[in-house]
C-alpha cells in the first residue's frame, strides 16, 4: 500500500498517524491534528477538510463501459444521466461483497475520454479489477487502477460549497453550490483538474474530491487558505472557516450520521442483505448481474440471517464527570438480560460518544435478524466487564439535522 502524498507535510503538522488495514501491510492516515472536539466542530459548524488515501480508484473507459458495467453491478445503469453518481455493490459468484463502489459517470472533456470513475475501499482494488476484467470478452471496455495517480480528499460541513466554489474554477456538470447529493462536476483548483461529487457521509454536505496525486499537497495547501480566512466585520472571536481533520472526527461524525464501511462495519463475507444499506446499493428491477440469484433469493425468502443496526446504549450518569462508557469494536452483543453462558446475538463494529446526543455512546453492528428491530432492547459488553442496556435505532441514523 503507497503512503498518501500529503505524509511530509502532516508529519511537520504533528498529526497523530493511525494504521488501517491488515496488519502486515496497513495504510497509515492521520487520526488527529488538534484536539478531536474542535476537529469534530468544523464538520458541524464550518468546513472541514479530509485527506483519504485508504480510497482506492478505478477508471474504467471504453463504448461499451456502462452496458458492461449494467450487467456486472448490483444498481441499474441504464439511462445513467452525465455528472452523477451511483453507490452500487460488486458481488462474487456466491453473492457475497467483492467491493463496495461509488460510481460517477463523467462524459467526454477536452482532456480526457468519457470515463467512469470508481472509488472503492483501497484494499478491495484488485479484487475489483481482476473480477470486472474477467468478464470481458468482446467489450470495448479498459479498466484501469488510478491509486496511484487520482488521490482522494473530502469536504465535510455546512461551508464545503462556498469553500470550494472560492478556491476553484468551474468546468462542467452543476456548480459546486449547487450540487445535490449524487450530482458530480468538474473544477479546476491551480488548474488541476478535480473531480467532485457530493456523499453526505457525515449527516453533513460532503464533496468527495479526487485530485492529481502529483498535485495532492499543492491543492490541500490551496485549500487550507480558508482556515482563518478574514471576515467581513471585525471580530474578537475570529470564525474558522475551514480546519484540516483526521480519522478520529470524521469517524464520530460517520457513526452519528449512519454511514456503514466496507471493511469497516461489513466486509467480503457479507451479504447485501445484511449492510443496512441495501436498498440504496440494489435494483430489483434490472437485468441480471454476479451474484443476483443469491440477491434474489434472499429478497425472496424475507430477511438475512442477520443484519446492520444502530445501537444507543444508556447508562446513567458517571461520577465526576467521566465520560459514558464506550464499547470497542468487536464487543459482543447480547439479549437484554442474558442467562450465564448465554451466546452473542452480535458484535459491535463500529462506536463512539455522541456529541450531539449529549455524550451518549452509540454503535454501529451487526445483530442476528430476530433481535434487529427498532427497539428491540439488548445489552452490549463496554469495557470488557460491564453491560450496558442498549436499543435499537429505527434507522442506521442516530442522528439527523433538523
Amino acid at each position: 500500500m503507497h503512503p498518501t502524498p500529503l505524509t511530509s507535510l502532516f508529519d511537520r503538522a504533528e498529526a497523530l498517524w493511525l494504521p488501517y488495514g491488515p496488519s502486515a501491510s496497513p495504510i497509515m492516515l492521520a487520526g488527529a491534528f488538534d484536539h478531536v472536539d474542535l476537529e469534530y466542530a468544523a464538520i458541524r459548524k464550518a468546513c472541514a477538510l479530509l485527506d483519504q488515501p485508504t480510497r482506492g480508484t478505478l477508471v474504467i473507459t471504453g463504448n461499451d463501459r456502462i452496458p458492461f458495467l449494467n450487467r456486472m453491478v448490483t444498481q441499474e445503469l441504464k439511462s445513467w444521466p452525465d455528472y452523477t453518481g451511483v453507490r452500487s455493490f460488486w458481488l462474487s459468484r456466491k453473492g457475497r461483497i467483492d467491493a463496495d463502489l461509488r460510481l460517477i459517470n463523467i462524459p467526454a472533456t477536452p482532456s480526457a475520454p468519457a470515463r467512469v470513475i470508481v472509488d472503492c475501499d483501497a484494499f478491495a482494488v484488485d479484487r475489483a479489477r481482476a473480477g470486472l476484467e474477467a468478464y470481458i470478452i468482446a467489450d470495448d471496455v479498459q479498466i484501469a487502477d488510478a491509486t496511484r495517480t487520482l488521490h482522494h480528499l473530502a469536504l465535510h460541513g455546512p461551508g464545503a460549497p462556498a469553500i470550494l466554489a472560492r478556491f476553484s474554477t468551474h468546468a462542467a456538470g452543476t456548480p459546486v453550490q449547487s450540487l445535490q447529493p449524487g450530482q458530480a462536476c468538474i473544477v479546476a483548483i491551480n488548474n488541476a483538474e478535480v473531480i467532485v461529487d457530493r456523499c453526505d457521509s457525515t449527516g453533513e454536505v460532503g464533496l468527495e474530491l479526487a485530485v492529481p496525486a502529483a498535485r495532492a499537497q499543492e491543492i490541500y495547501e490551496t485549500l487550507l487558505q480558508a482556515a482563518h480566512a478574514p471576515e467581513a466585520t471585525p471580530s474578537l472571536n475570529p470564525k474558522v472557516h475551514l480546519r484540516p481533520i483526521g480519522w478520529h472526527a470524521y469517524n464520530v461524525a460517520r457513526i452519528e450520521a449512519g454511514t456503514p464501511l466496507y471493511m469497516v462495519d461489513f466486509g467480503p463475507d457479507a451479504l447485501p442483505a445484511e449492510t443496512g444499506v441495501l436498498a440504496g446499493r440494489v435494483s430489483f428491477r434490472k437485468g441480471c448481474y454476479l451474484g443476483q440469484e443469491v440477491v434474489a433469493r434472499m429478497h425472496a425468502l424475507g430477511h438475512p440471517k442477520q443484519v446492520v443496526v444502530s445501537l444507543r446504549l444508556h447508562e446513567a450518569p458517571r461520577p465526576d464527570g467521566q465520560p459514558m462508557r464506550q464499547p470497542q469494536a468487536g464487543a459482543p452483543v447480547f439479549t437484554e438480560n442474558p442467562a450465564s453462558g448465554e451466546q452473542p446475538v452480535g458484535a459491535v463494529s463500529s462506536s463512539t460518544t455522541s456529541p450531539m446526543l449529549g455524550g451518549e455512546a452509540i454503535a454501529l453492528g451487526t445483530v442476528k435478524f430476530k433481535h434487529a428491530s427498532p427497539g428491540t432492547k439488548l445489552a452490549v459488553l463496554a469495557d470488557g466487564t460491564t453491560l450496558l442496556p442498549a436499543t435499537v435505532q429505527p434507522t442506521l441514523a442516530s442522528w439527523t439535522r433538523g
